[in-house]
């Protein structure tokens, strides 16, 4: 009877004010018992907190009966679903003591020592940060930490892990936790019937990889109970930095500095001092927009605080737990007021009526979790592939990379443009194209780390989903980005005088092209479609296309020409995993001869129904064709495509949701 009270309790919810100031108090063991209790009262030494034996409240470590709770099976990203499914009872349990188990599994039976939580800020977060903390401390994990506010970047949670020590600093590779649980649901919306989700970061801070996620799934069905601490005093993430919750006699969390880690390994990557002399020039400004999410607070320390950079350069850089009600997504769709400020049409092409010489040089956002970004200049839109491209044939410019000689390695995920594949041809450097998913880099930047093998650092990589990253952490990493092209435009610039115009973004990015050639792109998004009719769109090009001859097939009216069909699957360079299925591939001819390509696949960054993904590619060499927006220039090959695989007849959408 005891613990089907218990059980009551903690399915309970309480409202965010709930958290705002509780009681806190020290555990004291009063039993040995199978529940075991602790008292509570309030003490403060030196101006933090302690908790001392007392009679006010009692704790008890319990076990709670549970029952396997369906569609547990984590994405490329974590498990992401309706906030509300999260909220019902035992869900947010179920999935972490089923997390926690694989991790002991997967640490040689191990109880794990130091863990991370942190989230973007998004509705439910704080909440779900003291139902975590309390099965962390009941399953005898040591160490928990919270930074300050319990909000995190993914990012700043890599460094965290791969950086802190205990005394709160160190170097790349000295960090003591042994993992991180992110709550985020990255770019997706939150609030109140939004989306709210949770990943887990292994050692070297990189998600965790599928063979620990596929894990992980199979305990979710088979699990019978969790381990919780029932009564315990909820944790204030606002205490002062420093500030220790004793929740058992060998579990402690800690609220930590959110910053400090990863402001060291962007000062490791970049020459602050020049970024900040740079800053200051006359016809430099830029915008930042932080999208109400995780990333806006460290724009704000990073920007502002450390570059010099004025506070108008920041937008909406104030998490908010519905983000604003915007789409935290950094695209031309859901970014559109910065796209606006910085002279540019909803399809990236300049506005010609604004005047650029009035506009900011650089223009950038971040998503909900600050690892995703984009860039532009101004009246010019960098697509993420581009991007990519531009950073690694300008590595110079980057003292992450120039102090070592260069780049030894670069991947990009398969549905990103081979813009990068270019450069890297040139420039003498290898490169991998994974499935999507930052867990596939994860394994080439830690080759030498984790396996013994080749080292591939310093290592640049990224996705054509607003989405670039380097070996500092192991994530991908908004904020890098930006100081990525803040370092280029500041190389450039550098024998530029006083007074003189500035070489600008658009000028950087024309004559990469006029080097290398334009790979035009855009991606096509059908959002919430019915899931079983995504999977007939994707049948239907399997055995349609993928496992069928198609060298009879005809050129269509534009002259465009089906050559080749192929389903992606990769094994890995580094453990030889293998991964099938990561997307379908249809290659074309154009009237000119040049290569186009067009790539379906399913994405599993969604919380309901199924999102359609449609990459459009081809390439152009002659410069003089390299000024029309890509969704123009794009415009035929879409049309056979999707007329191929009979995406309205199947689905019902005659448009895309959004193009980006």
């Amino acid at each position: 009877a005891t613990i089907a009270i218990a059980a009551t309790l903690l399915a309970a919810i309480p409202p965010l004010e709930a958290f705002a100031r509780p009681s806190f108090g020290v555990l004291s063991r009063l039993s040995s018992s199978s529940r075991t209790a602790y008292n509570y009262n309030v003490a403060s030494r030196g101006g933090a907190i302690y908790m001392n034996s007392g009679t006010d409240a009692k704790a008890e470590v319990v076990d709670i009966p549970t029952a396997p709770i369906e569609g547990m099976r984590p994405g490329t990203s974590g498990l992401r679903k309706k906030v509300d499914v999260w909220m019902g009872e035992h869900y947010v349990e179920n999935f972490i003591q089923s997390l926690i188990d694989t991790a002991v599994d997967a640490n040689g039976g191990k109880m794990l020592d130091t863990i991370v939580v942190a989230g973007d800020g998004r509705y439910y977060n704080n909440e779900a940060i003291q139902t975590i903390a309390r099965l962390l401390a009941a399953n005898g994990i040591k160490n928990i930490w919270i930074p300050q506010s319990g909000i995190m970047s993914t990012p700043a949670v890599s460094a965290v892990i791969r950086r802190r020590t205990a005394d709160g600093s160190g170097n790349d590779g000295e960090g003591l936790a042994q993992g991180g649980i992110v709550l985020t649901a990255s770019h997706n919306p939150g609030g109140p019937g939004e989306d709210f989700g949770i990943k887990y970061n292994e050692g070297l801070g990189q998600p965790a990889g599928e063979e620990f996620t596929d894990a992980l799934y199979e305990k979710t069905l088979k699990l019978s109970s969790y381990k919780t601490i029932s009564n315990a005093p909820e944790i204030d993430i606002d205490a002062p930095v420093g500030t220790e919750y004793q929740l058992t006699p060998t579990s402690a969390v800690t609220i930590i500095d959110p910053f400090q880690n990863y402001l060291d390994a962007l000062k490791s990557c970049f020459d602050f001092d020049q970024l900040r002399k740079f800053g200051q020039r006359d016809g430099f400004s830029m915008i930042f927009d932080g999208m109400h999410g995780a990333g806006g607070k460290f724009s704000q320390r990073v920007l502002v605080e450390e570059l010099g950079l004025p506070e108008s350069s920041l937008m909406r850089c104030n998490p908010l737990p519905d983000f604003g009600k915007c789409h935290p997504d950094p695209n031309l769709t859901y970014a559109s007021e910065l796209v606006k400020l910085l002279g540019l049409l909803p399809d990236g092409a300049a506005d010609p009526s604004l005047d650029i010489s009035t506009l900011p040089a650089l223009g950038a956002a971040n998503d909900g979790d600050g690892d995703r970004n984009l860039i532009a200049g101004a009246g010019f839109f960098v697509t993420p592939s581009d991007s990519m491209a531009l950073i690694c044939d300008n590595w110079e410019s980057i003292p992450q990379f120039s102090s070592k000689g260069g780049l030894n390695g670069v991947a990009r995920s398969m549905p990103s443009s081979a813009a990068l594949d270019v450069v890297a041809e040139a420039r003498g450097i290898p490169c991998f194209v994974t499935p999507t998913g930052w867990k596939f880099f994860g394994n080439l930047m830690s080759s030498k780390e984790s396996f013994d093998g080749k080292d591939y650092g310093p290592f640049l990589c990224g996705e054509e989903s607003f989405g670039t990253g380097s070996d500092h952490v192991r994530e991908k990493d908004g904020l890098w980005a930006v100081l990525a092209w803040m370092s280029i435009l500041s190389k450039a610039n550098e024998n530029v005088g006083d007074g003189e115009t500035l070489v600008g973004v658009k000028d950087i990015v024309t004559s990469h092209w006029a080097k290398y050639g334009r790979h035009y792109y855009c991606r096509y998004d059908y959002e919430g479609v019915d899931s079983d009719d995504a999977n007939k769109v994707m049948d239907m090009i399997r055995e349609k296309f993928v496992n069928s001859d198609v060298s009879s097939a005809v050129a269509s009216e534009s002259g465009i020409k089906l050559v080749d069909a192929v389903e992606f699957s990769y094994t890995d360079p580094v453990d030889g995993s293998q991964t099938s299925k990561q997307g379908l591939i249809l290659n074309f001819q154009l009237p000119t001869g040049d290569p186009a390509r067009v790539v379906f696949r399913l994405s599993g960054t969604g919380s309901a129904g199924a999102t359609i993904r449609m990459y459009l590619e081809q390439y152009e060499k002659d410069s003089s064709k390299h000024d029309m927006s890509a969704p123009v220039a794009l415009k035929d090959l879409a049309e056979e495509a999707l007329s191929l695989v009979q995406m309205e007849k199947t689905t019902g959408r005659d448009a895309p949701t959004v193009i980006t």
